[in-house]
This record gives C-alpha cells, structure tokens and sequence, in this order.
C-alpha cells in the first residue's frame, strides 16, 4: 500500500480526557497533539472552554476540528447552539458517541431512533453541516435475525445520516470491520480507530492501531476505497501508559502503513 490517498488520520481527544480538564490543559494537550504529529482533532471529552477559546487553541497549533462528538440531548433541545458551535469550529462533521439506552431494547426503538437521527441530519445538512452516528458493540445485536446497526443503516434517511464505524466495536461485536466498511460506502467520511488483544488470561483490551490482532492493511485499504476523509485515532482506556505516548505508537504504525496526517 504506497498511500492512503484522500484519508488523512487525527486525534480523538477523548483518548485525552483526563488532560483535557481546564483551558491551560486543553492548550497543553494540543500542542503534544501536534508535536506528535496529528494535523487534525477530533473534539470529545474536551472539558469546559469557550467556544471561540477552544477554536483559538486549535488554530494556534494549526490543528483542523474535523469532527466531534456531541450529547443527545444537546441536539434534541438546542440544535442551534449545536450548529453556531460547528460553524464556528469550521467543522462539518457532527457526530453522536453512542445510541441512548432508551432505544437499545428492541427493533422498535433503533427504528424510531433511525426517524429521529433522520430529523437531525436534515436540519444539519440545512446549515450545511453532516450528522454521524458512532457505534460500539450492543449494535450488533440482533432482534428477529437483523441487527441493531443494520436497523440503523436501513431505516435512516440515507442522505441525511452517515456513520462512524468505530472498527474496534465492530469487532467486539463479532462483525467483519472490512465488510462494514465496505457497506458504508457513500456514507461515511469519518473512522474510528483502535486495535484489539486479548491478554493470557483471555480478557480483551483495547490496543494502539498496529500493536494488536486486527488487519489494519486491509482495514485502511477499505477506507481508502470507499473514501474516507478522517480516520480519528481513539483508545478508550491505555491501561499503563501515558495516552500520549499511546497515540504516538498509533501514529508511528499507520505511517509505516501508508497513512498520512
């Protein structure tokens, strides 16, 4: 693979969290951020800050917003603080972390939750921004032979609501991520990254992108194929190490894949 042409990878900040707690940390943070090499962020589990503060703190390191993660209830009462914060960010992508657990019970609620992400999509896309929906693993769970995530895929305004694949995710939830990826073809510009062990005594962890047993070649192949602009490098938990020096071994093993910032 001699390059990942049109997808360029940035830094899920909610890796960060924990350093992410006041301005000066947030200003901190993103100069690590660039230092590492990321050209981009993606804005989740960022702590309170100014709007237009958060936006100076990016642009001062030259680094781009090129999604984020926002809660339900913020686009379901204040649509508009949602769109004058993204436009303000110069950021396309708006996306939901996860389906509340009021619709995970049954095929009724991913449908019902499929109309109303329809709803949201239309009123982002009149502000000319772009919904998107990022998945874990309770998804793929299956309601009379269909799963929870085929629900969405199917029932949701196909030009309105696009996705995340979280890849991690897909694979914890027993699904192919290439297949998936490959399926979101026309319906998705943002990925998630992060990788898979399992440790001896058979517990499954979360792993920098290429230290563990997932197939990021043919991963990074399907995005490119389909046409992935932003691959957001993720790690919910680094257990031990330092999540940044986590995201630098993500970084460093995507560029020896092709991939670029």
């Amino acid at each position: 693979m001699n390059g990942v042409i049109g997808m360029r990878i940035a830094a899920q900040l909610y890796t960060l969290r924990n350093f992410l707690k006041t301005p000066a940390e947030i200003s901190e943070s993103l100069k690590k951020v660039k230092q590492i090499g990321y050209q981009a962020v993606q804005a989740s589990g960022v702590g309170p800050i100014d709007i237009q503060e958060f936006k100076a703190l990016a642009d001062q390191e030259g680094l781009t917003i090129c999604a984020t993660h926002i809660g339900y209830n913020d686009l379901l009462t204040d649509m508009d603080g949602v769109i004058k914060k993204h436009q303000a960010w110069d950021c396309k992508y708006v996306g939901l972390g996860g389906l509340p657990s009021e619709f995970r019970e049954n095929s009724r609620g991913y449908a019902t939750f499929a109309k109303q992400a329809s709803e949201f999509g239309k009123q982002l896309k009149d502000a000319g921004l772009q919904f998107i929906y990022h998945n874990h693993d309770f998804e793929f769970a299956k309601y009379d032979g269909k799963s929870g995530m085929d629900i969405l895929f199917e029932m949701s305004d196909p030009d309105s609501v696009d996705f995340e694949l979280d890849v991690y995710w897909v694979q914890a939830g027993g699904a192919d991520p290439v297949q998936w990826i490959r399926k979101m073809d026309g319906r998705m510009k943002v990925v998630h990254f992060k990788d898979m062990i399992v440790t001896p005594d058979r517990k499954q962890r979360f792993a920098e992108v290429g230290e563990g047993n997932m197939n990021f070649r043919r991963i990074l192949q399907a995005c490119e194929d389909i046409g992935v602009e932003w691959a957001a490098v993720e790690q919910d938990d680094c257990y031990d190490r330092n999540p940044f020096e986590s995201l630098e071994i993500s970084f460093a093993n995507l560029a020896k894949l092709g991939a670029k910032a």
